[in-house]
């Protein structure tokens, strides 16, 4: 199983795991972000208004792996991808119980249809709303 910080490295291109060499699904994951990311440049360097400050901070690289940019795009979508993660995951005992269910007379138990408290009011940082601090930043194999 990938954690939330294995799948940082791999959409920022800094995956140590190389996989198996007799599948080719690594090879395949690679070229399919290698081609996502490369529209995204395409699409980042070619308008808008600050273009040319665009095209110098992502300039091609060689090997088109586009470091930078795939770099930026996590760390603008970290909290979308672990919000995706968590929220389809109500029901799974693959997390742990995230808040109390304390506001209901009957019982006092732990919150385990929804990784959510409180509907996620900005402001009130609450188990399992925000990414793992920066865990994702971490050399992966310090995390190991």
């Amino acid at each position: 199983a990938r954690s939330f910080a294995d799948i940082g490295d791999i959409v920022r291109g800094k995956d140590l795991y190389r996989g198996n060499s007799k599948e080719k699904k690594r090879d395949d994951l690679e070229e399919n972000l290698k081609t996502i990311f490369g529209k995204i440049h395409s699409d980042v360097t070619k308008s808008g208004n600050n273009k040319d400050a665009l095209q110098e901070r992502y300039k091609d690289e060689p090997d088109n792996n586009f470091y930078q940019l795939r770099e930026d795009w996590w760390t603008a979508n970290r909290h979308t991808v672990w919000k995706a993660i968590t929220c389809n995951a109500w029901g799974d005992t693959y997390f742990h119980a995230t808040c109390s269910d304390s506001h209901r007379k009957e019982s006092c138990c732990q919150a385990n249809d929804y990784c959510r408290c409180g509907n996620d009011k900005p402001g009130e940082d609450n188990p399992n709303t925000d990414p793992p601090t920066y865990f994702d930043y971490v050399p992966q194999y310090l995390r190991w």
